[in-house]
C-alpha cells in the first residue's frame, strides 16, 4: 500500500499599501494560484480578518472582482481595495 502526499508549494508576498490605514499586507499564494493567508499589519483588525477569511481558497481574479474599486469613506481607496491592488501585482508575476 502506497500514499501519495502531494508536497504544496506556497509563494509570499509582501505588499505596502498606499492612502490607508493598514501598513502591510503578507498574502501567501498556492501552487494552484488560489490565496492562503492574508495578514495586515495596522487597520480595522476585525473587518481585514473577515476579508482574509472569506478570501482564503479562493482564485485571485475571485478576490480582485469583488474587492476592486471599494472606498473607505472620503478616501478613493480602502484596505479591501489596495488588498485587490496587491493581487493585481501578484499575478504580473506569476
Amino acid at each position: 500500500c502506497y500514499i501519495y502526499i502531494k508536497e504544496i508549494q506556497i509563494m509570499t508576498y509582501t505588499y505596502k499599501p498606499i492612502g490607508v490605514c493598514s501598513q502591510q499586507i503578507t498574502i501567501d499564494i498556492n501552487d494552484d494560484k488560489t490565496i492562503g493567508d492574508i495578514k495586515f499589519l495596522g487597520g480595522c483588525n476585525g473587518n481585514l480578518k473577515g476579508i482574509s477569511a472569506l478570501a482564503k481558497g479562493k482564485t485571485l481574479d475571485e478576490v480582485i472582482g469583488a474587492l476592486k474599486g471599494i472606498q473607505c469613506g472620503f478616501k478613493s481607496t480602502s484596505c479591501p481595495d489596495q488588498l485587490a491592488k496587491a493581487l493585481e501585482k501578484i499575478k504580473e508575476k506569476i
